[in-house]
């Protein structure tokens, strides 16, 4: 048996798929399409058509799903069963898929029953479009056109993801995110803006918020310190100034007294003594008084 050739391979163009498809406006045609904007690694159409189980599960999701629509029972839920088997791929046929929304390597992908996928949106494998408990009616997320979700990202309940947004990988989504906003962590937050319209591919500019944050708290803490040590200095300060104003009225007090003792035993008299007393202390006194509180 021969294999293709380049050549023959090269002439399976996607002008032949284009062809085969018939219809240019088809969702299968958009789905088809979009692989050679997002992978850099497709080659040729025919490489794409048979190598890639994120088309090929969009593509048994496309019929399961329109059978969902016309009410057939049983088979489009046996069909969303065959392609999980097949490709790793789950979407349950109920979802809401847009065109050209273009599933990356796609093992462990699961998209809910009422979740809904805009125009162009970019997951890789391990997303999870899930819901929360068992309540009814719309309970998976919605999410927007060129929003791009990282591998294993959970997006659960009923929540809305807005245009151009970004998940990071391995984020936890229980609130909705903005449009151009950027929600990554466990549980996740929102934290800047970023364009997935021109750079759908560029996860490497994906914020790091807990190196961030310590940053910021080591920056505080630096602040706090230096604060701390300055009022510390003044503190010492303020301290030593009483403390040498207060030695001095205690000085004199007792140069006061000692005199006045000396004066009364040289005389030998106690009213000289009294005498003595009321003459010095009054001079004395004030200027305690004034030193201790001036």
């Amino acid at each position: 048996m021969l294999l293709p050739t380049h050549h023959a391979l090269k002439r399976f163009s996607t002008s032949s798929i284009r062809r085969l498809l018939t219809i240019q406006q088809c969702p299968l045609w958009e789905d088809f399409a979009i692989v050679f904007e997002r992978d850099p690694a497709a080659r040729n159409g025919l490489e794409v058509l048979c190598c890639y189980p994120g088309l090929h599960a969009i593509a048994a999701y496309r019929l399961a799903h329109w059978l969902h629509q016309q009410r057939v029972p049983f088979v489009p839920r046996f069909i969303s069963h065959l392609a999980r088997g097949l490709t790793g791929i789950e979407i349950h046929p109920g979802a809401q898929l847009g065109v050209g929304v273009f599933i990356d390597h796609g093992m462990g992908i699961v998209i809910g029953e009422t979740a809904i996928v805009g125009d162009y949106a970019l997951l890789y494998q391990g997303v999870t479009l899930g819901g929360t408990g068992k309540e009814t009616g719309q309970r998976h997320p919605t999410v927007g056109s060129q929003v791009v979700i990282g591998a294993g990202a959970k997006v659960l309940g009923n929540i809305h993801i807005g245009d151009h947004a970004r998940i990071g990988a391995g984020s936890v989504v229980l609130h909705d995110v903005p449009i151009n906003c950027t929600a990554v962590g466990v549980p996740s937050r929102n934290v800047c803006e970023c364009n997935t319209a021109t750079t759908p591919l560029e996860h490497a500019h994906l914020p790091d918020i807990e190196a961030d944050t310590l940053q910021r708290l080591l920056a505080r803490i630096e602040q706090l310190e230096g604060q701390l040590n300055s009022l510390k200095n003044m503190t010492h300060l303020s301290l030593r100034a009483p403390l040498a104003q207060s030695a001095m009225p205690t000085t004199a007090l007792s140069i006061a007294l000692s005199t006045a003792l000396s004066t009364a035993l040289s005389t030998g008299l106690s009213t000289t003594l009294s005498t003595a007393l009321s003459t010095t202390l009054p001079t004395t006194l004030p200027t305690m008084e004034y030193q201790s509180y001036g």
